[in-house]
């Protein structure tokens, strides 16, 4: 609702003038001079209506009417929306904006302030439809002249660049700008031919970065349009590898997905710009593979959940103990009933690990087999699976990781299989061809996540599991400690733990001897944990129902 106007302080006015461009605006009477010129005169030949002008200026020089990111223009609608600016006069409308919507978002503050716009050399009635259908009108062809010249202007960008020419924007190190052709600036220049030789020595921006910080190496100092000075900062990694990749260096402009050779002189060859280029490729590689980690994954960008979603590296610390994981890839509008997959990262590779053993074993007699390879042949591919075979049971982590990535090509994990596909022509040109060996898993849904069990691999035999054993040797001191007597607080308190605990451990010492011998030897359901052990309050009295509960019946 549109605020009364107080007579008595008469209809306060305030000019607002905008240019598109800074050209100009040196001068001692500019564009923004004439609107403001233009503006004032008709003030005063309202000054029978009340009309008075208020001191401030609100000039935006160099500010497109295309949005409304414009400083005076900001300020002046919060002198609108407090009620300080009754009409805001411009010398035509297009000076306030060239946007239907952004006239929209101006007139709303302008009606809830109860306040008006004067166009001095447009005449509108914005109180009748016909006055606002008319406005509308013209905004709506400043804005297409807006939309042609951009296009004009982007075209005009586009021939220049098919040229070869530097058509704007911060000057690159390395170079300056005279009479809008670049030209080589040797100390800068020689510092590029330095960081592109730095980065194919030590292959890392992280290292190429602390190098040049040390050596005192800064940024290209710049001014703004404003007059004030930047730039002269330390090398950030961003900016260095903004220089690696900028084919200007080479003597090329770049528009779009467009390339054309340039009317400026290359700092660096072809040769060493294309092995820089090899080489970020390479570590980007690396960085998504994992390859380079402390501890590397050895599956890292072979696995997909059953859902089609990439499961990629992840881990907890607990007690100062880390525990890997591979996790799926959710996106923000994923489903909440498919919620993230989840598997224990250690299990999951030795079970692959095991199974392209296998097929690594089975290969030289499935070729004999097939009757593709002579005796000779036989016996170089046997070595070769030996030597396979060797660095996957033995090597390091990195070179196992490495083996792998030349022999799976994908393993993909679904409900109740995983599958792992691979072809061992990396080993023997003779083992070409793509295939498949299938697991069977068990999933277990804990809370809103699915969990997922890996049976222990088949050529292994079982083994304890080290937290459940540790449960049944904690529960069975906790009852030798009930029955050397005292209160449960005593208890605990020798024991060192909490009343909660210790009842928690005695359950589990009255466990039935068919469990414990099974946990005792390692042959426990696969999904048994101790948190079942430990909080599940309602464990069955007798031993046979305690068993089903368990999955041992």
């Amino acid at each position: 609702m549109a605020k009364p106007r107080d007579a008595a302080r008469g209809i306060r006015c305030a000019i607002y003038t905008r240019k598109s461009t800074e050209e100009g605006l040196e001068q001692s009477f500019n564009s923004l001079d004439a609107q403001r010129e233009a503006c004032t005169a008709y003030i005063l030949s309202q000054r029978h209506e009340g009309w008075t002008l208020v001191p401030d200026y609100y000039d935006d020089g160099g500010y497109s009417g295309g949005n409304m990111d414009r400083p005076a223009l900001k300020a002046l609608l919060d002198e609108v929306a407090a009620g300080r600016v009754d009409v805001i006069v411009v010398y035509k409308v297009d000076r306030l904006t060239r946007s239907l919507s952004d006239f929209a978002r101006i007139v709303d503050v302008l009606d809830k302030a109860g306040a008006s716009f004067v166009s001095v050399t447009q005449s509108f009635n914005t109180t009748s439809s016909m006055g606002r259908l008319t406005l509308n009108v013209l905004l709506s062809f400043a804005q297409f002249e807006r939309e042609v010249t951009g296009e004009r202007i982007r075209d005009k960008i586009a021939a220049s660049k098919a040229k070869g020419m530097w058509m704007g924007g911060p000057v690159p190190l390395g170079y300056r700008l005279e009479n809008r052709v670049l030209h080589i600036e040797p100390i800068e220049a020689e510092l590029i031919r330095h960081i592109f030789q730095r980065y194919l020595d030590l292959g890392s921006g992280r290292l190429v970065v602390a190098e040049l910080d040390r050596d005192g190496h800064r940024s290209k100092a710049r001014i703004n349009r404003h007059g004030r000075a930047y730039g002269r900062q330390p090398i950030s990694r961003g900016a260095l590898y903004a220089i690696l990749q900028n084919r200007l260096y080479i003597g090329e402009v770049v528009y779009k997905e467009h390339i054309y050779p340039g009317q400026h002189a290359p700092i660096i060859d072809i040769e060493t710009f294309e092995g820089v280029q090899s080489r970020i490729a390479l570590g980007r590689n690396e960085r998504r593979l994992g390859t380079k980690a402390a501890c590397p994954s050895l599956l890292a960008g072979l696995l997909w959940d059953g859902r089609g979603r990439r499961m990629t590296p992840s881990h907890a610390v607990k007690q100062h103990k880390r525990y890997r994981y591979y996790v799926s890839q959710t996106e923000s509008h994923d489903d909440v009933t498919t919620p993230a997959w989840r598997i224990s990262a250690s299990e999951l590779e030795a079970l692959v690990v095991d199974e392209i053993k296998a097929a690594i074993s089975a290969a030289p007699q499935n070729a004999v087999a097939r009757c593709t390879i002579n005796s000779d042949a036989l016996e170089v591919l046997r070595d070769r699976c030996g030597a396979a075979i060797d660095t996957l049971s033995s090597s390091s982590i990195a070179q196992q990781r490495n083996c792998l990535l030349d022999l799976i090509r994908r393993i993909d994990i679904g409900d109740g299989t995983l599958a792992v596909g691979f072809s061992l022509e990396a080993i023997d040109p003779h083992l070409a061809g793509e295939q498949v060996r299938e697991v069977t898993i068990n999933m277990v849904r804990t809370g809103r996540q699915t969990k997922i069990v890996i049976p222990p691999p088949t050529t292994q035999s079982a083994k304890p599991n080290p937290s459940l054993l540790k449960l049944i040797a904690q529960a069975f001191v906790a009852r030798a400690e009930m029955d050397k007597g005292g209160s449960f607080l005593e208890i605990a308190a020798r024991l060192g733990c909490g009343r909660e605990y210790l009842a928690d451990l005695l359950r589990a010492s009255y466990l039935s001897p068919a469990i414990i011998k099974a946990i005792l030897e390692g042959r426990q359901p696969p999904d048994l944990s101790r948190k079942q052990l430990m909080q599940t309050s309602r464990i069955p009295l007798d031993w046979r129902g305690q068993e089903t509960m368990f999955g041992f019946g």
